[in-house]
């Protein structure tokens, strides 16, 4: 199975042009052509199960257009996605930020979706999703430490109720990689499928490893690999990986 993660920052570019005219500019416009190439570059991967972070699910910014939806419409995949904001959070009630959201696009052998919500942190959403045989949770964790550390307990609980083989993907917002991750792994049993240590952000000159699959001890890593794809503020990342019987 080949899972593909991306934080695609709403499509809304890279470059000089998105801190024009002000810093941070960028991120109340989007460009239909870089939609069509973060499109293009995921059904060239062609992936069985896509992790999206940061997508506009229609709000003025992307001209009305889901781009979970347009993105699963032209791949062939079923998509579920949500606002990233808590249910009950202040967000939901302002003009494009209550569009943003995350998303699972996957084949159409999709047994249950949920979506739970860390009690911490601005971003709260986990995207839960069953396929034959493993559980797969999206997240985009809080940039505080503090918070993180408390949506890394609230996930053990998820993990250890699951009734299958877990993969947990998504962008941690660990700057310091790994070793922010240490105790959360050893707890979980899970285990980082990027051995290498390969960094996705920036984009540009990647120094970070912030974007990340940890995988169950039953699952087998076949490849993992960070495309120079500069189409968002991250790179993807690719890991091709099976569930062993």
């Amino acid at each position: 199975m080949r899972l593909l993660v991306y934080n695609i920052r709403y499509a809304t570019g890279t470059g000089p042009a998105f801190h024009f005219p002000v810093p941070g500019a960028g991120y109340l416009r989007t460009r239909r052509r870089t939609l069509d190439d973060i499109t293009d570059f995921v059904r060239a991967e062609d992936p069985d199960l896509v992790g999206l972070i940061e997508v506009d699910t229609g709000s003025i910014r992307s001209q009305r257009i889901n781009q979970a939806e347009y993105i699963a419409e032209r791949i062939g995949h079923y998509t579920t996605y949500e606002c990233k904001y808590g249910a009950t959070s202040i967000h939901h009630r302002v003009p494009i930020l209550r569009n943003q959201g995350n998303a699972i696009l996957a084949a159409p052998r999709v047994h249950g979706e949920r979506f739970h919500y860390f009690s911490t942190g601005i971003k709260r959403l986990i995207i839960e999703i069953e396929l034959e045989d493993v559980c797969v949770f999206l997240v985009h964790l809080s940039l505080k430490y503090r918070h993180r550390q408390e949506q890394l307990r609230h996930l053990h609980d998820l993990i250890a109720h699951a009734a299958k083989p877990v993969v947990v993907a998504g962008d941690f917002n660990t700057f310091s990689g790994t070793n922010e991750l240490f105790l959360f792994m050893r707890a979980t049993g899970l285990r980082n499928a990027n051995e290498a240590g390969l960094r996705s952000f920036p984009a540009g000159q990647p120094r970070f490893e912030l974007d990340f699959v940890l995988v169950d001890p039953r699952i087998r890593v076949t490849q993992f690999r960070i495309p120079d794809v500069r189409l968002s503020d991250h790179r993807p990342i690719v890991c091709d990986f099976e569930v062993l019987q």
